[in-house]
C-alpha cells in the first residue's frame, strides 16, 4: 500500500499495465468547511461547484476525461450494472459498476461503508463497488463478481480491495442488528463482539465483506485496514459526524480505471 502524491492510497495488488485506481482521501481539494477539502459526494450540501472540481481533479489523477468518471446514484441495493459508455442523463440508481471499455473511470463514494476496487488484469476487466451492511448484507459484492464474469473476467482471477471502511472497534451496534444477521446464517455470530455497553456488540463489517466474497470464489482479497471514524485526518465518517452533531459530512471515493 502506498499513499501517492494525489493524497490518494493505492494498492500494489490492483496495480498493473493500463489500469489506474485510487483511493482518494480527503486531502487535495477545493472543497471548505466540514468539507475540507476533496469531497466527492453529490449527496452532500457542499457547494456543487466545488464537488465538481474536486471529481475534476479525480478524473485526471486517473488518467480519464472527467465525464468518462463514472459514480453511480448509491442506493444501499445489491445491483451492479454492467457499462461500455458514460451516463446518458441521469445516474443509474446502482451499487456497483463493472466494465471491460478503456476510457472508462468507475467510482463509489463512501464515508464509513465499504468502498471496493475489483481487477482482473488479464481480462481487462475492472469493478467497483459501494457495500455498507446492507448492500453486502443483501448481495453486491457476488453482483459485482458476477458481472465482471459476463464481460470475460474469471472469478479466480479477480482481485478485490477493501479500501477505508468503518473498523469492529468503532462500528457499535444494537442486538437487533446482531439478530438480523444471526437469523441469515449463525455463523454470522463471528463478526460480533460484545460491546462494553450491555446488550451492544461491535460489528466487523470489514471481516464479514471478505468473508462473503471469499466464500464467492474471488481470486484475491485485501483489506487496507484503515477506519475511517478514527482517521479524521485523512477519512470523512458518518457515524463521526452524528457523534459531534455536525449538520453534514464528506464523502470519499475510491475509483479505478481502464487507460
Amino acid at each position: 500500500m502506498s499513499e501517492a502524491r494525489t493524497h490518494a492510497i493505492q494498492c500494489d495488488l490492483l496495480a498493473g499495465e493500463g489500469v489506474n485506481h485510487a483511493f482518494f482521501t480527503r486531502a487535495g481539494g477545493v472543497s471548505q468547511g466540514l468539507y475540507a477539502s476533496l469531497n466527492g459526494g453529490t449527496g452532500s450540501r457542499d457547494e456543487a461547484g466545488a464537488v465538481a472540481q474536486n471529481r475534476a481533479l479525480m478524473a485526471h489523477a486517473l488518467g480519464v476525461a472527467t465525464q468518462h468518471f463514472l459514480v453511480p446514484y448509491l442506493v444501499h441495493s445489491p445491483d451492479c450494472l454492467i457499462v461500455s459508455e458514460p451516463f446518458a442523463g441521469e445516474r443509474p440508481r446502482c451499487d456497483g459498476l463493472v466494465t471491460a471499455t478503456r476510457g472508462l473511470a468507475l467510482g463509489v463514494t463512501g464515508a464509513d461503508c465499504g468502498i471496493l476496487l475489483f481487477s482482473d488484469p488479464g481480462a481487462g476487466v475492472i469493478g467497483a463497488a459501494h457495500a455498507g451492511w446492507k448492500g453486502a448484507f443483501s448481495g453486491v459484492l457476488e453482483s459485482t463478481l458476477q458481472a465482471m464474469e459476463e464481460i470475460g473476467a474469471s472469478r479466480p482471477a479477480i482481485r478485490a480491495v477493501l479500501g477505508p471502511t468503518i473498523a469492529k472497534e468503532s462500528y457499535e451496534v444494537g442486538p437487533e442488528f446482531r439478530a438480523r444477521f444471526i437469523a441469515d446464517d449463525a455463523k454470522n455470530a463471528r463478526f460480533f463482539e460484545a460491546s462494553a455497553r450491555s446488550d451492544y456488540f461491535m460489528f466487523d463489517l470489514p471481516a464479514y465483506i471478505g468473508a462473503r466474497l471469499l466464500a464467492a470464489g474471488v481470486g484475491t482479497f485485501s483489506n487496507l485496514a484503515l477506519d475511517t471514524y478514527a482517521d479524521e485526518a485523512r477519512f470523512y465518517s458518518y457515524r463521526r459526524s452524528v457523534h459531534r452533531k455536525e449538520p453534514d459530512y464528506g464523502r470519499l471515493v475510491a475509483a479505478i480505471a481502464l487507460v
